[in-house]
């Protein structure tokens, strides 16, 4: 049995670490050490920022982006252009698109991709949502800002279907994108080329 080797309330802030996404164990040690060493400038501002963040979070009662207002700052925004929606699995998606910089339009947050297997079908899915949009709006294009996954291109195909007699124009991502890629994890150059070559789906 491993012993502890610091009292119960640095274990807990070790093992919190250890659930972020990309620290394990062993990374989550050497930045719970370091914000105890740095308690002053670092660890006291960030332990204020999360309590602060987790007072104000809301979902956006537009796109599903998440934020501190509602409607969200992407959706406030009166410089996009209304008449392109891009449809996203995730907020992550969302967060890499506009780190690219290419993204004009406007976004809708699905919360996920359709997956039979995983018990994940249209209603656990913010679908009806974009139909709601579409209709009796001036969106003129909907990208489909999918993840290259068979579950991506399952969600894709279920999405075109439902848009097929709103007349809108559908496009999907193009270049760039490898199949089985993410989007979380592309860098923006590659995020660019893949919304400037979009193409009809």
């Amino acid at each position: 049995m491993r012993r502890a080797v610091a009292g119960p309330e640095i274990e807990r802030l070790i093992q919190l670490l250890a659930r972020l996404p990309g620290l394990g164990p062993r990374s989550a040690r050497r930045a719970a050490l370091h914000l105890v060493k740095r308690r002053e400038d670092l660890m006291e501002p960030l332990a204020a920022a999360i309590a602060d963040a987790h007072e104000k979070i809301s979902i956006c009662s537009v796109c599903g982006n998440v934020d501190t207002r509602d409607p969200c700052t992407v959706c406030a925004d009166p410089s996009r252009d209304p008449s392109i929606l891009v449809v996203v699995e995730n907020v992550a998606d969302l967060w890499a698109l506009e780190r690219a910089g290419v993204v004009t339009g406007k976004y809708h947050v699905l919360g996920g991709t359709l997956s039979p297997l995983d018990g994940i079908g249209p209603e656990q899915l913010n679908l009806s949502g974009i139909i709601g949009r579409v209709k009796g709006s001036s969106i003129k294009e909907v990208v489909l800002a999918l993840n290259a996954t068979v579950d991506g291109q399952t969600t894709a195909h279920y999405i075109t279907d439902l848009l097929r007699e709103t007349g809108v124009k559908v496009t999907r991502l193009a270049y760039g994108v490898p199949v089985g890629g993410e989007l979380d994890y592309l860098d923006e150059g590659t995020l660019s080329a893949a919304i400037r070559s979009r193409t009809p789906f």
